[in-house]
């Protein structure tokens, strides 16, 4: 009996050793690096979009249905994970997600064969989705735990991943390199930058694990929801379509197709850096509303105007105005008291991301029954229509008050 106990005991000592303080370095250094590694991943499948739709013989449509693919794991497995998150902690669940990223990846870039192609795709979906869940989980906690504002920063790290992952693979594609040899280079440095964070993952459950696996959002969580759905399918558009944009409709070389994306994530990236000085400094309701009407300028010009220079420069003001809105409106989800955190994360990322995996795919069937511009310009107009809803929302959610 004794014996039990005593070991009993050193198993719940290791565990709590084993789970780094959430206001530690170390755990702030883990959620950066693991924020790096979601963006990278899901930017380097961009560049290699033009490649796969050629080598199948693709049209618009048959595309947005193929990246379908893409949205519906995402869109299972978000929930799953956000619920894991809760019980289990954040460091196992990324791990796994990061390894089905990493076997995907290399399908995509090499297969023909359109069911291999599906399956891969959503895997990939699947990795990529718990990755944005369950990490978007850690940073609240972190962000709380060390009482000071981080989350626009942790995004930044987001898009300096995305950033280097589409400039990264787009530059190895140039110099001549096969999309499956880009791709391999991609695994090795997931690979490399998920063992370099691991130990500063979270693993304490965050909740009792008790309650439902998955809640449908309500009250001003379903108005957040709504609100990063649009503009998650700005980004969404940036990633998956503006290379074949550049390609068809601007006729751009395919090996700078992926320059488009560069524009739009340099300049978030950017702003996103700037995020946490900026949020401390300007309200979050001119954040929203100012970055929602300055993106939504950008999308219309892309739209609107036959020229490859002003196309980037579009996608540059997209980039720039989205910046910071997603952090924002995160980082009001933590106050809210509408729904448990884990819960109310789980639903806003896996209503908000939809819009960033499933929203390219309704782009495809607009493109091909009207035009690939129009599909663009009515994404411009949506995120008029954010603009609008954030002149609106709780001055005391916004700028740090808890609110039910």
């Amino acid at each position: 009996m004794y014996f039990s106990q005593t070991l009993g005991k050193r198993v719940l000592n290791l565990r709590l050793m084993d789970n780094p303080n959430p206001a530690s370095l170390k755990a702030q250094h883990a959620t950066r690096l693991a924020f790096f590694s979601a963006g990278f991943s899901g930017a380097a499948w961009a560049p290699i979009i033009p490649y796969v739709k050629s080598r199948c013989e693709l049209t618009d449509a048959h595309l947005g249905l193929l990246l379908l693919c893409l949205g519906m794991g995402s869109i299972v497995a978000m929930p799953i994970a956000g619920s894991l998150a809760g019980r289990f902690g954040c460091r196992w669940i990324i791990a796994i997600a990061t390894l089905a990223v990493c076997c995907s990846l290399p399908v995509l870039a090499s297969s023909a064969f359109l069911p291999g192609l599906a399956i891969a795709l959503t895997v990939f979906g699947a990795g990529v989705g718990s990755i944005d869940c369950v990490v978007s989980v850690q940073a609240i906690i972190v962000e709380r735990a060390s009482q000071k504002t981080m989350m626009s920063g942790f995004h930044g790290l987001f898009s300096v991943g995305g950033l280097l992952g589409a400039m990264g693979v787009s530059s190895l594609l140039g110099l001549g390199l096969s999309p499956v040899q880009a791709s391999l280079a991609v695994v090795l440095l997931l690979l490399l930058g998920s063992g370099l964070a691991l130990s500063g993952l979270l693993t304490g459950r965050n909740s009792s694990g008790k309650g439902p696996a998955f809640a449908v959002p309500h009250g001003i969580v379903l108005i957040i929801g709504i609100m990063c759905f649009i503009v998650f399918l700005a980004e969404g558009s940036a990633i998956d379509w503006s290379a074949v944009f550049l390609a068809t409709v601007r006729h751009v070389d395919m090996r700078y197709t992926g320059l488009g994306y560069v524009a739009f994530a340099t300049t978030m990236t950017i702003g996103r850096l700037l995020g946490d000085w900026l949020v401390r400094r300007v309200p979050g309701r001119m954040l929203i509303t100012g970055g929602s009407l300055l993106a939504a300028s950008g999308m219309l010009l892309v739209a609107a105007i036959p020229l490859w220079q002003v196309t980037l420069l579009g996608y540059a003001l997209v980039g720039a105005g989205c910046a910071n809105v997603v952090p924002v409106l995160y980082s009001a989800v933590g106050r809210q008291t509408f729904m448990p955190e884990h819960l109310a994360v789980s639903a806003i990322t896996t209503l908000g991301y939809s819009g960033i995996l499933v929203g390219p795919a309704a782009l495809g069937f607009v493109a091909q029954a009207a035009s690939l511009p129009l599909a663009l310009g009515i994404v411009g107009v949506f995120l008029g229509g954010v603009a609008a809803v954030g002149m609106i929302l709780p001055k005391a959610l916004i700028n740090g008050e808890t609110t039910s």
